[in-house]
């Protein structure tokens, strides 16, 4: 089999772009010179990695089946080329990461920053979505590491325990519950209207695991895809919320939200780093993953 990495790097530019032409364009050859190559790397495979809908190039099943294994080959295949390019091994540069919403916003640029102090060059580019969606980001080696806030359901990737994250239930000052004083009741949190993360967010799933076993459910007041919608809309009186203490803190410093007192016990979650398996660790990412573990070691 006369498999090459070119032939891999072109169909990888056709799924990123959805075309032969803006392939072509993104990898600086002739659009004829890519439809060849992608017409020789399906004869090679005996297998049609693409569904042809007008002029656009969608991925089928047998071009999914190939897309982390070409990432992979074309990552190591870059690893190799920067450890003998003679570049500073330690600067984490042209990095893929992805983060969690809560860690992306609130923590992550922290350790950017401290990246950029120390090593004086760009710094890495960020994905920020849910979980969920980073989890399957880096199992398809779309992103080269992780930083999640809930529990990780994607087969083979390596789950490294990062940080524990405090979790509070807060509530606008006017709010009913927030007049009460005593040690809110099980009872009285069941009843109240929750403001909580769509479906897919480690926020959301950390959540449940910590009320549900006491409350048996959460009546929803509204879902949002943003912490900060919620903690805003928390502030708004639209309902209660259960956020991390790095989320609120800037509200609860200012009176806008205040730290409801219940009955159940401390909320803890775990922040995570994930990777995977089969992912090469060049030096650079390697530097990284040390600056995040210095971070754990930081606040611990």
């Amino acid at each position: 089999m006369a498999l090459t990495l070119r032939q891999l790097q072109i169909f990888l530019a056709v799924a990123d772009t959805g075309s032969t032409s803006a392939a072509a364009e993104q990898i600086a050859l002739s659009q004829s010179a890519t439809s060849a190559a992608l017409n020789e790397l399906e004869t090679l495979l005996g297998a049609q990695l693409f569904d042809r809908v007008g002029k656009r190039l969608l991925l089928n099943d047998n071009g999914r089946l190939l897309l982390p294994q070409a990432r992979q080959m074309r990552d190591a295949a870059a690893s190799i080329e920067r450890q003998f390019a003679g570049a500073d091994p330690s600067v984490p540069v042209s990095l893929q990461i992805g983060a969690s919403t809560t860690i992306g916003i609130y923590l992550l640029p922290q350790i950017l920053a401290q990246a950029a102090q120390q090593y004086g060059r760009s710094i890495p580019q960020v994905t920020i979505a849910n979980t969920a969606d980073i989890a399957a980001a880096v199992a398809e080696f779309r992103v080269d590491i992780g930083l999640i806030e809930g529990p990780c359901h994607e087969p083979g990737l390596l789950v490294e325990p990062w940080l524990t994250d405090q979790m509070l239930i807060v509530a606008a000052p006017a709010h009913p519950l927030a007049q009460l004083r005593h040690l809110l009741s099980f009872a009285e949190l069941n009843q109240a209207g929750w403001l909580l993360r769509e479906a897919g967010s480690g926020t959301r799933e950390a959540v449940e695991q910590a009320l549900v076993p006491y409350l048996h459910y959460l009546r929803a007041a509204g879902e949002f895809s943003n912490s900060e919608a919620i903690k805003y809309g928390a502030a708004a009186g639209l309902g209660i919320a259960c956020l991390s203490r790095v989320v609120v803190a800037d509200l609860l410093a200012s009176g806008q939200l205040v730290e409801l007192e219940t009955m159940l016990p401390p909320l803890e979650r775990n922040f995570y780093l994930i990777r995977q398996s089969k992912k090469i660790l060049s030096p650079r990412l390697t530097g990284f993953l040390e600056l995040c573990r210095h971070a754990s070691r930081m606040a611990g």
